[in-house]
């Protein structure tokens, strides 16, 4: 006879772990901002993610090669100096949606971030901070050898 060999402590295993992972609140997990990172246009996304309209500044620091030879992976840092900033985000103006990435940062988190992004083909990348409640940008475009899009 094959019998499933299921013992007490592995069923109360099972069992406690399948409980704690139903117990766990939302809140636990990140927020997704859906409605940006949904937004088709450059202005829209800014407005969903910061809700206000974006200013350009030379205090937002994008560093980003002129040319990337493989679009699938374009190396992007955005830092500054600013003071209260909460948010960094960065935007491919030519993918269909142009939010890649969204960084919350709390109030001890040095305002930098890097990250690798997709770009289908060249175009403008813009780095976005939110700082006092207004939203900065920078951008710079990217000349893209080969799409990383399925380009």
């Amino acid at each position: 006879m094959n019998m499933i060999n299921i013992t007490r402590r592995r069923l109360f295993k099972s069992l406690a772990l399948i409980t704690s992972v139903a117990l766990i609140p939302s809140w636990v997990f990140a927020a997704w901002p859906k409605t940006a990172f949904e937004a088709l246009e450059l202005n829209a996304a800014i407005k969903h993610l910061y809700g206000s309209e974006p200013i350009e500044s030379d205090q937002v620091k994008l560093k980003a090669p002129d040319i990337a030879e493989n679009g699938a992976v374009v190396p992007i840092t955005v830092s500054t100096d600013m003071a209260d900033v909460t948010g960094i985000s960065i935007y491919a103006e030519g993918n269909p949606n142009p939010l890649v990435a969204s960084f919350d940062l709390g109030e001890f988190n040095v305002a930098s971030v890097s990250t690798r992004i997709k770009m289908g083909k060249t175009a403008n990348v813009v780095a976005a901070v939110h700082a006092g409640g207004k939203v900065y940008i920078a951008r710079q475009e990217i000349k893209v050898t080969i799409g990383g899009c399925g380009g």
